[in-house]
């Protein structure tokens, strides 16, 4: 009886909670959405309050985005040493030749870039071994440095073209940011197909002008181009041609390579949006109850909600989960379960 009489209240408990608890309930949610909307806050001023704010912001940029002057000065430096090593090894090459200079440094766009036509080859084992240093050399400075130094600049193009979707609306810039992030692989698509439309258009017309191709040739030797398929029987035979290619080869393979990763990013992006979807659609069960006790204490609260939420969305992960307890219990001095600024002092001093 006695048994029986301590579990009415805790049943009429969580039938018909009491105000106090109620109150505690509401206060947790709210503290869940001020975390939840904070990052927003802070984007709508869009100048920082102090010194400090504006330097961790450019910490952060400079640590999120790739120095592109560096990528320059890297890329200058490849071109120099081949275009150095090349000139100099000209008479160990062989095909089409114009100037020694903007041969040995088109050799070395068509090298790193992998197109390949073929219209200048080495012909002496040294110059043979040394374009098998360079090739590899160049697809790593491609894939490690101008890939990411191209994603840079079209996110900095973004706004613009955002601006662009609203110039007959007043839009604010808050509302450009959030379209920006919630669109942003989208709009990076768009930017890069609009690049690599006048790559394409760019290179016909000037083959077809300079180097007197057709336009199906010029638009054939384009794609062979593009796609570094580079079949080598229509390429660049010009001392101008052969300038021209220098900078719009990396241009435009670049482009492409980059639009592909956007496409694959975007159909990624999409197939998350879905699982989301289809993970807060859904009614919960009594073994998602079990599944999301984290600490097995027969109740959820909205902390266990969420993370268990994120886990089925395939947000986080168990071992994220488990990365973040570790450092909240270093933090965590006293093992009250909880953190204040003498937890986080004390670890700092430890």
């Amino acid at each position: 009886m006695d048994h029986g009489a301590a579990a009415k209240p805790s049943v009429s408990g969580l039938l018909n909670p009491s105000p106090q608890t109620n109150q505690k309930a509401s206060l947790k949610r709210k503290r869940y959405r001020r975390c939840r909307s904070a990052p927003v806050a802070a984007c709508t001023h869009p100048h920082p309050a102090g010194p400090d704010s504006l330097h961790r912001s450019q910490i952060i940029s400079r640590k999120l985005h790739p120095n592109v002057v560096k990528v320059i000065a890297v890329l200058a430096l490849y071109l120099g040493a081949g275009t150095v090593i090349f000139y100099l090894t000209r008479h160990h090459m062989r095909g089409t030749k114009t100037n020694g200079v903007v041969d040995a440094v088109y050799f070395c766009i068509v090298t790193m870039s992998t197109v390949g036509y073929g219209d200048i080859v080495p012909n002496s084992v040294a110059t043979k071994l040394l374009a098998c240093a360079f090739v590899f050399i160049g697809m790593a400075l491609i894939a490690l440095g101008l890939s990411k130094a191209a994603d840079y600049l079209v996110e900095k193009q973004e706004m613009l073209l955002v601006r662009a979707l609203h110039m007959n609306q007043n839009v604010g810039t808050v509302e450009m940011m959030r379209e920006m992030e919630t669109n942003r692989v989208k709009n990076k698509c768009l930017v890069m197909s609009l690049i690599l439309v006048v790559v394409i258009i760019a290179g016909t017309v000037f083959l077809a002008e300079v180097e007197g191709m057709s336009f199906v040739d010029a638009f054939y030797c384009v794609c062979c181009t593009i796609t570094t398929l580079g079949y080598g029987d229509v390429s660049f035979t010009t001392q101008g041609g052969r300038v021209f290619a220098i900078f719009w080869i990396l241009t435009g393979s670049i482009s492409l390579a980059q639009l592909l990763f956007y496409i694959a990013e975007l159909n990624t992006e999409r197939r998350q949006k879905k699982l989301v979807k289809w993970v807060l659609g859904r009614q919960m069960t009594k073994l998602d109850l079990e599944a999301a006790d984290l600490d097995e204490d027969g109740v959820v609260d909205v902390s266990d909600f969420i993370i268990y939420k994120l886990k089925e969305m395939g947000k986080i992960s168990q071992k994220d989960i488990a990365i973040v307890m570790k450092e909240f219990e270093e933090l965590d001095v006293d093992q009250s379960g909880t953190l204040s600024n003498t937890d986080v002092q004390l670890a700092q001093l430890s």
